[in-house]
């Protein structure tokens, strides 16, 4: 049987704020109660729309959001969530969660939800709760979600694994062009943004971003687009957003999209067995004095570690794995 939905579950699907919020608080703080949150939200998501937006610090995200954000309200006025995730400080824990600040226009808009996460040590530019975040928006009807990663570096790059649309968001800066060939960027992008467009360069930049693409295997409707826009101005914003609605569409009836999700929600759910076995094995070497033994022998320079990782499994019948990894590793 069934348990039953909590109250606080059905209100915020029916659009009550507050509890809402307090949804997010849980899914933050406890992997149990997200776990619970996400099993309620699970039938009803997948109707909204999800585009990320990441790329530098500085590049003007959170600007071209909240100008993406005002576009889906003129857009037959749709629902927006906003996800912005901030970095936690190593030092107090804690995290500025500014971009609500640089959003107030959009605050007392009672269709625009905006939420603030915090990395809390997280790597890939976003926070481990995240992907939780979008379903739970999802399912509380936002037509449009919007989420803002912490910004881009040469591994920061799990916003594919969230959105329908990645958006990378550049500026013409000396080194950005090069950063985005060399970083994976290419890989994720459904579309370049080259922000700050009326700055020097940023013409020299699109070209040589389209000039790349070109070389890229994927067919044409696969490869990324790129955009000029000033979002501090609204430049381009509105243009921009027309691409990503069309894009989605065009995906949508192709089947991409379905695809694109299906891919998506393999990995997610290889990544939470892989996470949920690591913690097991933790707990269980913890607990194991023969394990114990066996590293003690590698810090009196007994044993190496790679004997000592083989014995260990093989006390658990698991040795097979490393001799997997022999294997695989000698292909390479």
């Amino acid at each position: 049987m069934p348990s039953p939905i909590p109250p606080i579950f059905c209100r915020a699907v029916d659009g009550d704020r507050r509890a809402l919020a307090r949804l997010f608080t849980r899914i933050e703080r406890s992997e149990s109660e997200r776990r619970e949150i996400m099993r309620l939200a699970h039938p009803l998501s997948g109707k909204a729309a999800v585009v990320g937006v990441t790329g530098p610090p500085g590049a003007g995200k959170s600007t071209l959001a909240d100008g993406l954000a005002a576009a889906a309200r003129a857009d037959g006025g749709k629902t927006v969530g906003i996800l912005a995730v901030d970095p936690t400080s190593p030092f107090s824990g804690g995290a500025v969660l500014g971009d609500r600040i640089r959003m107030q226009r959009h605050h007392l808009d009672p269709d625009v939800f905006i939420r603030s996460l915090a990395t809390r040590g997280a790597g890939g530019g976003l926070s481990n709760a995240a992907a939780a975040a979008v379903r739970l928006m999802d399912a509380a009807g936002k037509d449009v979600i919007l989420i803002e990663t912490v910004g881009v570096g040469q591994t920061e790059l799990d916003v594919m694994d969230v959105a329908d649309f990645s958006l990378v968001v550049l500026v013409p800066e000396a080194g950005d062009a090069v950063q985005a060939m060399k970083a994976g960027l290419l890989e994720i992008a459904d579309a370049f943004a080259i922000n700050k467009a009326d700055r020097d360069g940023a013409a020299r930049m699109a070209a040589a971003l389209r000039g790349v693409i070109a070389l890229d295997p994927r067919p044409p409707e696969s490869r990324p687009a790129v955009l000029l826009t000033q979002a501090h101005d609204g430049v381009g914003v509105d243009a921009l957003y027309a691409h990503i609605q069309a894009a989605l569409a065009d995906a949508a009836e192709s089947g991409r999209l379905a695809q694109r999700r299906a891919e998506r929600d393999r990995r997610e759910a290889a990544r939470l067995v892989s996470s949920a076995l690591s913690a097991a094995l933790r707990t269980a070497l913890a607990d194991d004095p023969r394990a114990a033994e066996i590293l003690a022998r590698v810090s009196r320079g007994e044993l190496d570690a790679r004997a000592a990782a083989r014995q260990t499994l093989a006390n658990g019948g698991l040795g097979k794995a490393l001799d997997d990894v022999d294997v695989r590793e000698k292909r390479e």
